[in-house]
C-alpha cells in the first residue's frame, strides 16, 4: 500500500485551491478524500465571509475533480474546552456591518446560502462530524451532508429568534420536514437538542462516542482512503447505538400546541395548559422577539411546500428585510445581537414588545422580495 500512499501525497497541491481566510479553514487531501477543518476554535468555529468563500472554493473544485471522491468536514477544538463543530455566523460582524452600512453583510448571506445549496447538491459523499455545538450556520453546512455524524456532546439548535432573526441557512426547508410540528417548535423556541432527538427528528444520521472521534479523524487523515466507500466505512465501523431522545417524549405536546395557526394562538394554547412543559415553553417564547417569531412561523409554513432553492431565495429576501426594513439600530436583529453579544445585558427591547402588538402587515412585509426574479442574488440556484 505504500506506493499508493506516496502517489496520493505527490498530488496534494494539485487539488487544493488557494484559500483566503488566513488559516481559518484548513484543507487536506488524503487519497480520494478532501478534508476541511474549520479552524477558528476561539470563536467556536463561527463562520466569517472569508471562511465561506474558502469552503465554496474547495467544494467547487472538488466536485469537478475525479481524484476526489468524498469530503469530510470537522471543527477544530481547544484542549480542555467543550467541542464545537460550528456555532454559526459571526454575529458581531453582522452588528458592526449593519450599523456601518457595509456591503459585505449582503455578500455574507448571499454567499452563505449559495454554499448551503452547494452542500445539499454536492455530487459526492459529504460527511459532517458534528461534535459539540452545531448552531445556525453550523446547521447550514451540515444538514446537506450525506452522512451527519453525532456524538454525546452534539448540541444542535437554530436559536435565531433569540437575536431577532429567523432560522435561515435553509432552516425553513430542513425544519419544516421534521416530523409533525417539531420544526415549528425548534424554530420558535431555539431549543437545543442532543444526538438522540436529532436522529429521531431527521437532523442526524449516525451516532459515535466522542472517544472514537480521534481514531476516526486519524483514519480519515492518514489511513489509506482509496474509495468513497472506504471513507464512509472509516466512520461507520465505529458507529454505536444512539442515546435515548430526551425531548421525544414531549412530541404529543409539541404537536398539540405548535400546530397553532398563529403565534397568538400558540400562546393562548400554552397558557391554557398547566403541564410543566407548556409552562416552561411559554416562558422561553416570552423572551423571543414577538415579530420574528411570527415571521418564523410563516417561514416554516411556507417552506413546507417549497424546494430548497426557493426556500433559500425566500430566506435571502427575509434576511434583507431584517436589516433594511428598519435600518441600523432600529432593526430587531441588530437589537437582539446587541443584547446578547455586544452589551451582553440580555435585555433586548423588542418592537413590538408583545405578540399582541404584531400586525399581519408587519409580517407580510418581510416576504416581499426587494428583487425581481431575474435580479435575485440567488437566481442561479436550481
Amino acid at each position: 500500500m505504500a506506493p499508493t500512499r506516496r502517489f496520493y501525497e505527490w498530488r496534494f497541491d494539485a487539488v487544493i485551491p488557494s484559500l483566503q481566510s488566513e488559516g481559518l479553514v484548513l484543507a487536506e487531501v488524503n487519497g480520494c478524500l478532501g478534508l476541511i477543518t474549520l479552524n477558528r476554535p476561539q470563536a467556536l468555529n463561527a463562520l466569517s465571509l472569508a471562511m465561506i468563500r474558502d469552503m465554496t472554493a474547495l467544494l467547487s473544485a472538488w466536485a469537478d475533480d475525479p481524484r476526489i471522491q468524498a469530503v469530510a468536514v470537522l471543527g477544530a477544538g481547544r484542549e480542555g474546552k467543550p467541542a464545537a463543530f460550528c456555532a454559526g455566523g459571526d454575529i458581531r460582524f453582522f452588528h458592526q456591518a449593519a450599523l456601518a452600512g457595509d456591503d459585505a453583510l449582503d455578500a455574507f448571506f448571499t454567499e452563505e446560502y449559495a454554499l448551503n445549496h452547494l452542500i445539499h447538491q454536492f455530487p459526492k459523499p459529504y460527511i459532517a462530524l458534528m461534535d459539540g455545538v452545531v448552531m445556525g450556520g453550523g446547521m447550514g453546512i451540515s444538514q446537506g451532508a450525506k452522512l451527519r455524524v453525532l456524538t454525546e456532546h452534539s448540541k444542535l439548535a437554530m436559536p435565531e429568534t433569540n437575536i431577532g432573526l429567523f432560522p435561515d441557512v435553509g432552516g425553513g426547508w430542513f425544519l419544516s420536514r421534521c416530523p409533525g410540528h417539531s420544526g415549528e417548535w425548534l424554530a420558535l423556541t431555539g431549543q437545543a437538542i442532543g444526538a438522540g432527538d436529532a436522529i429521531e427528528l431527521g437532523l442526524g444520521d449516525v451516532f459515535v462516542k466522542s472517544g472514537e472521534l480521534p481514531a476516526i479523524i486519524d483514519g480519515l487523515r492518514t489511513g489509506v482512503q482509496d474509495s468513497a466507500e472506504h471513507v464512509v466505512a472509516t466512520v461507520m465501523e465505529r458507529a454505536d447505538l444512539a442515546p435515548v431522545a430526551e425531548h421525544w417524549a414531549s412530541r404529543a405536546l409539541i404537536n398539540r400546541h405548535f400546530k397553532a395557526e398563529s403565534v397568538q394562538a400558540l400562546f393562548a394554547s400554552l397558557e391554557a395548559d398547566t403541564d410543566p412543559w407548556a409552562r416552561q415553553t411559554l416562558a422561553t417564547l416570552r423572551k423571543r422577539s414577538p415579530l420574528m417569531m411570527a415571521v418564523t412561523l410563516e417561514q416554516i409554513r411556507r417552506a413546507r411546500g417549497m424546494s430548497l432553492a426557493d426556500d433559500l431565495r425566500m430566506e435571502r429576501d427575509l434576511v434583507h428585510r431584517c436589516f433594511h426594513l428598519r435600518p441600523g439600530a432600529a432593526s430587531e436583529t441588530v437589537e437582539g445581537i446587541r443584547a446578547l453579544a455586544v452589551d451582553k445585558d440580555h435585555a433586548p427591547k423588542w418592537n413590538p414588545a408583545t405578540i399582541d402588538g404584531v400586525r399581519r402587515e408587519d409580517v407580510e412585509a418581510f416576504f416581499q422580495s426587494p428583487w425581481t426574479v431575474a435580479g435575485h442574488p440567488l437566481r442561479a440556484l436550481a
